[in-house]
């Protein structure tokens, strides 16, 4: 599939820009899964022409339903890859489907969730890593456990391969497609239907106790509880993330790249869906003039 424009993140900022940057004529595309934002399930309050409380799957799916009003091409899939292919950009999702795009606006929210368990705020940086991509290199040879349900566990789980001589997926239940999981056992990832206890270790990280019962002595545990994150994504379009995984953009929300933009939560605080929405407009209406600009 080609576009002119696509968004990855289907919260209030990638909504609103998708919006806007269709409201412009181009053609646009948004990944990714309502369900997997911020606002769904909370209780949106103090939100300009709303007044006490409104829920926040309805405001997505109003969301969703006006940006398809104005053409847009809605796919609720996880981003597994990203490139720079000349002036243009790929995306693959988690079915292998390639989209090419002229311009990208990562608007993913904000990215490394943390299991909460004991050792895994010690350990970190000593054995506990939160990218799997930024850190294989250090694990060849080795034995590391993936944890997590979605999409990026499985695809780090058969990343870490092609590194580490043991890979282990720990999961509750899997929320990932079937291509992926798929493409994970084939290369050999053995995979444990459990949670995680706790993360032991005195220097290093040395073993993860389960929930049940069981103890897998280990070099490192990378913790992976979403979709590829936006520092991932950053990475792979080669934007440098900043040292706390936010993206850094201009007041017209471009990146240093030509041609990717960032908005809402992935480009810092405030974390307010206010100032979400209104960096969307921007990012959305920014991107479409970038295109039309790139047109020949």
């Amino acid at each position: 599939m080609e576009c002119d424009v696509a968004v990855i993140g289907s919260g209030p900022a990638g909504i609103q820009a998708a919006i806007h940057a269709a409201r412009r004529k181009v053609s646009v595309v948004i990944i990714g899964k309502p369900q997997n934002s911020a606002m769904a399930g909370a209780r949106i309050e103090n939100y300009f022409g709303i007044p006490g409380a409104m829920n926040g799957d309805m405001i997505l799916k109003n969301g969703v339903g006006q940006a398809k009003i104005f053409g847009c091409t809605v796919m609720e899939k996880n981003i597994i890859a990203a490139s720079n292919v000349g002036e243009k950009f790929s995306l693959t999702t988690e079915d292998d489907e390639e989209i090419i795009a002229k311009a990208v606006i990562i608007a993913t929210g904000i990215s490394r969730k943390g299991l909460n368990v004991p050792g895994e705020k010690t350990l970190y940086g000593k054995g506990v890593s939160y990218c799997a991509v930024c850190d294989c290199g250090f694990y060849k040879g080795k034995t590391v456990v993936i944890v997590g349900d979605e999409t990026e566990a499985a695809v780090s789980a058969e990343l870490m391969t092609r590194y580490a001589s043991k890979v282990y997926w720990v999961y509750r239940t899997i929320d990932a497609s079937r291509n992926v999981v798929a493409k994970a056992e084939n290369a050999g990832v053995k995979m444990i239907n459990s949670g995680i206890k706790s993360i032991v270790g005195s220097d290093r990280v040395e073993s993860v106790i389960l929930e049940n019962g069981d103890t897998i002595p280990t070099d490192g545990v990378f913790i992976e509880l979403g979709a590829k994150s936006s520092a991932d994504i950053a990475t792979d379009l080669d934007v440098i993330p900043q040292m706390d995984d936010s993206i850094k953009v201009n007041d017209r929300c471009e990146t240093d790249v030509a041609g990717v933009f960032a908005c809402g939560d992935v480009t810092g605080k405030p974390w307010q869906v206010a100032r979400a929405v209104g960096q969307g407009c921007v990012a959305g209406t920014s991107a479409a003039e970038y295109v039309k600009g790139v047109k020949e």
